[in-house]
């Protein structure tokens, strides 16, 4: 399991996954939203680690 330096955290969350057929959903935090200024059409990139961590950040300008 990877170490959390609790200090550097401001949100922790769970969330569910969706799956029907090919399609894959998941719900963004009303708070991750906020603090990313997510907005509809905006993008994420997921990168998945080696050992099993996942980053999430907002792709900058991708705006459809």
């Amino acid at each position: 399991m990877t170490k959390i330096d609790i200090d550097e955290v401001t949100f922790i969350s769970e969330t569910s996954l969706t799956i029907r057929e090919s399609r894959r959903r998941t719900t963004v935090p009303k708070q991750i939203v906020d603090a990313l200024n997510l907005k509809d059409g905006d993008r994420i990139r997921w990168i998945l680690f080696h050992d099993n961590r996942i980053l999430i950040t907002k792709v900058q300008g991708s705006k459809k």
